[in-house]
Formats: C-alpha cells, sequence, structure tokens
C-alpha cells in the first residue's frame, strides 16, 4: 500500500504569521512611543535650559556699545532699539532689534551684535541730509537725492531749501529722475565737492523753474556779492568754471562790490548783472549788465 501525502496544517501557519504581525505593530509602536518620549523629554530639556540662560545673571548687559550716531544720541539709539542695561543678552532677537532701529527716519543701516557673557554692539548709518526740499510740506534729501523724513524743529537749520519741485518729480527707485529734479540733485553734489567754487555751505536757496532750470541764491557768498547765480540746466561743471573766472575778473573791478545776478546758461554769453545801487560808479555801457565772455573774449585779442 502506497502512503499518503502529509497534509500541511494551514491553520497553525495562519496563527503563526498573525503573532508575527501583531509583534511587529507591538514592537513599532513602542518604537514610536520611545521617540515620542525622547522628543518630549528633550523638548523640556530645551526649554528648560532656554529659559535658565535667558534669565540667568551672567548674562547680563553690562556694557552697550553704539557707533555711527552722529545726529542720535547713544540714548536714542538704545530706546529705538529696547536694549537696556541690565537685561539678559541671549534674550534678545538681534533681528528684531535691527528692524526696530532701520523704523527711525534718520537710521539708514543698522547692526546689532552680543558678545558674550555681557556685552551689546550696535552700529548704525545715518542718512546725510543734503538739503531740505519744499513741496508745500518740507522733506529732508539725504545725499543719494531721496527723501527720508519731514523737516522738524530739532533736524539741522543750515541747509539749502529747494523750491520749485513737484511731488511727480521726486526719485524712485527703478526710475528715472525727472529733468529739474535731476537738476537740483547735480548741483548739490557738486556743491560738496572740496574743489567747488560755490560750496554748499553757502547755498541759501535753490529756485527751479521748469522751462529755463535753475537759479542760485548765496547771499553770504563771497561777502554777499552776487544776490542770484542762474545757471540754467546741464554742464554745471563748465558753468562753476565759467563762474570762477567771473570772480577773479570781479576782483580787478572794485566798483563791482554787489551783482543782481550772473546768468551763466550760455557759457558764450555770460552776462553780469550789477546791483542798480551802484550804477552811479559803473561805466554807462556796463550799467545794464554786460556780456562777460565778449568783454573777456576782446581782451585777449587786444
Amino acid at each position: 500500500m502506497g502512503r499518503k501525502p502529509i497534509r500541511r496544517n494551514y491553520y497553525n501557519n495562519s496563527d503563526a504569521k498573525l503573532q508575527a504581525k501583531i509583534m511587529r505593530g507591538f514592537k513599532t509602536g513602542l518604537t514610536l512611543s520611545a521617540a515620542i518620549t525622547a522628543l518630549i523629554l528633550i523638548s523640556f530639556i530645551f526649554m528648560f535650559g532656554y529659559d535658565f540662560l535667558t534669565q540667568c545673571n551672567y548674562f547680563k548687559a553690562e556694557e552697550l556699545t553704539v557707533s555711527g550716531a552722529n545726529i542720535l544720541s547713544k540714548t536714542q539709539v538704545l530706546k529705538q532699539a529696547r536694549i537696556d542695561k541690565g537685561m539678559n543678552i541671549l534674550s534678545l532677537n538681534l533681528a528684531t532689534a535691527r528692524k526696530r532701529l532701520l523704523t527711525h527716519p534718520w537710521i539708514a543701516e543698522a547692526e546689532v551684535s552680543r558678545e558674550l557673557p555681557s556685552t551689546m554692539h550696535i552700529r548704525i548709518t545715518e542718512h546725510k541730509p543734503m538739503a531740505v526740499i519744499d513741496l508745500g510740506r518740507r522733506f529732508l534729501i539725504n545725499t543719494s537725492g531721496e527723501i527720508f523724513k519731514e523737516v522738524s524743529a530739532s533736524d539741522p537749520g543750515n541747509l539749502p531749501v529747494i523750491s520749485g519741485l513737484e511731488f511727480s518729480d521726486i526719485h524712485v527707485k527703478g526710475q528715472d529722475p525727472s529733468m529739474p529734479f535731476d537738476a537740483v540733485i547735480n548741483v548739490l553734489q557738486l556743491a560738496q565737492t572740496p574743489e567747488s567754487v560755490l560750496p554748499i555751505s553757502f547755498i541759501k536757496r535753490i529756485q527751479v523753474d521748469r522751462d529755463i532750470g535753475l537759479t542760485i541764491y548765496a547771499p553770504d557768498f563771497e561777502s554777499g556779492l552776487i544776490k542770484a547765480i542762474k545757471i540754467g540746466y546741464h554742464d554745471y561743471p563748465s558753468k562753476y568754471a565759467g563762474l570762477k573766472d567771473v570772480l577773479v575778473y570781479l576782483k580787478k573791478r572794485p566798483e563791482f562790490s554787489q551783482l543782481e545776478s550772473i546768468d551763466l546758461n550760455n557759457l558764450n554769453r555770460i552776462v553780469v548783472q550789477p546791483a542798480r545801487i551802484e550804477s552811479a560808479t559803473i561805466p554807462k555801457n556796463e550799467r545794464d549788465g554786460f556780456n562777460f565772455s565778449a568783454m573777456t573774449e576782446k581782451g585777449k585779442r587786444t
């Protein structure tokens, strides 16, 4: 007789697989639980450590340094950053303190850093005011030609005043400035150069005429010699050179102690207009003004 084939016990195999699956699930759950517990424990450790460090007297601010402040005082800068002596330097968010500083109209750039264990450093760059622009309301513009604040009583009072511009003339980043505004900035920047014949400190006012250009009023320039200097548009370095030549010539003519204006719009025809009060001492052919360019050219030929 032949042997009967051995039948596999499918029921026992199914039970074994189920038990193995349960054990794997249990191990996975146990691993996840352990990981979550570890994360919670680590979080508590970090929270405790953070609280300990940010409240520890060892990191208390003992020295606060501020550099770059000329218009603002150290107290004003610290107040703006909300940094106080005695505070824990690790509790301060440096990025937030920097943002607070940059909201102040006088501060163009700012940097905040800490030096363990007890020092805070603030470094700022202030806007450099170049002039006051009168648009019905008065604003300060910096050396880049950007408006950075409205004029207040505490601001410097010895700046040139620009009149005749409109809000539409104001330079916006990414756009070309209008010709009148660009002309004003060019003249002011030229006046700040060391070799400028007309330093910016003497310029009291610049009047803008959209058609004929700029007129400079500098009552203290050359001891009040010239009431108005008409320089129009464009080619300002050459016009300043022409002004220098006129001044050299006038020093040889003592009867011209005061001028109504010098018109430099056309360098080939620089017109000098004497003040009316001096007409009696000035030759008749020069009382209503004279063409400086023509006179100097004639002098060269003779």
